[in-house]
């Protein structure tokens, strides 16, 4: 996979920059040998944490939807259901979209849940990468990006829980998560790079 010949636009807001990612970059063939793994005490402030997002989490989720599509229109392309909505209230009503940030917020819980279980955690996430990079044909760099909008909507709508040390821990979860969905990508041979993203 080569990188898009011109520069990409300017950066998005900080979190996904503490991703790595600009917009425009794919980095499939960047990936380090494994992802970091989480100490006992990490897994502990992303468990106690995500119990409290959880309670909220198909409004958490639809947040972190609209934020995406808003910031990241060209992310549409994939919704033929919602792909043409602009206005971020329309969003919030669409059931659709309300479905999706649920089976979002419902794949992360599930990642949270098994922190113990790190065979199990791959075992999930390569379900999804496949499923988007076969099925849906998503480019992966949207995880990144939609992991750094999720702990920039997490860090404001939770700002008592979501210090500045809790979001690192956070920040390497999600580049855990990034990690075992570009490993899919890359299992059934993603090529894919449109000039569409970002």
């Amino acid at each position: 996979m080569s990188r898009r010949e011109s520069p990409p636009p300017p950066s998005p807001p900080p979190p996904p920059q503490l991703l790595g990612v600009q917009r425009g970059e794919v980095e499939c063939e960047d990936r380090p040998e494994r992802a970091e793994p989480l100490s006992d005490a990490e897994r502990e402030i992303i468990q106690d944490t995500w119990g409290r997002v959880y309670k909220n989490c198909e409004d958490v989720g639809v947040a972190v939807l609209i934020r995406f599509f808003v910031n990241f229109p060209s992310a549409k392309q994939y919704f033929s259901q919602f792909q043409d909505m602009e206005d971020p209230e329309e969003m919030e009503r669409s059931s659709q979209l309300r479905q999706h940030a649920c089976r979002v917020m419902n794949a992360i819980n599930t990642v949270v849940e098994n922190l113990h279980d790190p065979e199990k955690v791959a075992s999930v996430l390569a379900l999804v990468g496949k499923a988007h990079a076969i099925k849906h044909k998503v480019e992966p760099m949207y995880f990144k990006i939609l992991s750094g909008v999720m702990l920039e909507v997490l860090s404001e709508d939770f700002p008592e829980f979501f210090t500045a040390e809790v979001q690192v821990v956070w920040t390497k979860l999600m580049g855990a998560v990034y990690w075992h969905v570009t490993g899919a990508y890359t299992e059934v041979g993603w090529l894919q790079v449109s000039s569409s993203a970002v």
